[in-house]
């Protein structure tokens, strides 16, 4: 029997899947934005403390993530304000999903600047809504007169604004983001994937702003394999998009881990710190590399622009270095690639093989 492909719809046979780059063996992964260890590692009492949590999950009963204990654990880490709702979701990409279908109505409008994270153009092809993407400036900066202008054109339903970006790194102006949520009628995500690097955040005014929503996620903290992100509003627009949740969304290892990681949130932020210093001296030492260009990063990695992103990708390769070679993906990206921010050893691998390649 033939399998009855044209039974699927023609826009997602015309789409490409995400391509996750499988990891050779001993090779170093700086290409995704995770972190470079176990956010437990080095701290027996800690692991055995967290595997003895694991051990009395109630693996034998659906999870109840509104009564897992997990948002008011989220509130206290991150000071999230009593007048937010928060809303758990199996990872950012599950919360980005079920937001754009909230506003899915037809002839909606969803925008977003460009380069930014590409699952934003991926949901609203999705569901049907018409996109509009606004380039920002050649330095990655926010082109916000053009951004209004697009705003006041196509009046959106919803506006996702990275900050910082994604995959640029670049944190935009505060009171430039401010005037996007201002001037917009529709809903406003402010997406702070990286915003535990960032000098500034949405979230105390998450719930006092009709229609901000904060999302956030755990994974760029040292926890990307359990899957769990967070958005934060006010309750008209939450309760909306409780709604459409998953009732089961979530899973009972990764609650009960995130829960146990915002308990020993010193630990994570320590971690943190350290990845903030190394990317403060990774752009230094950036900067003295002649043939480069290190754009500002208040993420947990560094955008460059290079001679030819290809090859170095290949370099890096062969060093056994996994990097994201962004040329192609959008014309401000020619020649530029991602790095995230890894060890000290692992950045001292990454500088050697730039400053062979690019010192001459």
């Amino acid at each position: 029997m033939t399998a009855p492909v044209s039974f699927v719809r023609d826009d997602i046979r015309a789409m490409t899947a995400y391509h996750v780059a499988d990891v050779p063996e001993g090779f170093i992964k700086l290409d995704a934005m995770e972190s470079p260890c176990h956010p437990f590692a080095g701290d027996a009492s800690l692991m055995a403390q967290w595997q003895e949590t694991l051990a009395q999950a109630a693996l034998n009963l659906y999870p109840n993530p509104a009564a897992s204990g997990l948002q008011q654990a989220l509130r206290d880490a991150f000071q999230i304000p009593d007048a937010a709702q928060i809303a758990l979701g199996n990872g950012s990409d599950e919360l980005i999903q079920f937001i754009t279908l909230l506003t899915a109505k037809a002839g909606a409008t969803m925008l977003a600047v460009e380069p930014s994270f590409v699952m934003y153009k991926h949901n609203a092809a999705l569901f049907g809504m018409n996109y509009v993407g606004v380039p920002l400036n050649e330095d990655f900066t926010l082109n916000l007169p053009a951004v209004l202008t697009a705003i006041e054109t196509h009046n959106p339903a919803l506006v996702f604004i990275a900050y910082p970006n994604n995959p640029t790194g670049v944190c935009f102006k505060r009171e430039e983001v401010e005037a996007v949520i201002r001037t917009a009628k529709g809903i406003v995500v402010v997406d702070e994937a990286y915003g535990a690097f960032s000098h500034d955040s949405f979230l105390p005014q998450a719930g006092s702003i009709a229609n901000l929503v904060v999302m956030r996620t755990v994974s760029k903290i040292g926890f990307a394999g359990i899957r769990i992100g967070y958005a934060a509003g006010c309750a008209k627009i939450m309760n909306e998009l409780a709604k459409i949740l998953p009732p089961y969304n979530m899973n009972q290892l990764s609650l009960a881990t995130a829960k146990f990681a915002m308990r020993h949130f010193d630990r994570i932020n320590a971690n943190i710190l350290i990845l903030k210093q190394e990317r403060e001296q990774m752009l230094k030492e950036l900067s003295a590399i002649g043939r480069l260009k290190a754009y500002p990063s208040e993420a947990n990695f560094i955008t460059l622009h290079v001679p030819d992103a290809q090859i170095l990708f290949e370099t890096m390769k062969q060093a056994k270095i996994l990097i994201k070679k962004l040329h192609g993906a959008h014309p401000l990206l020619e020649q530029c690639v991602r790095i995230t921010v890894g060890s000290p050893e692992q950045n001292d691998a990454v500088l050697a093989v730039l400053r062979r390649t690019y010192s001459s």
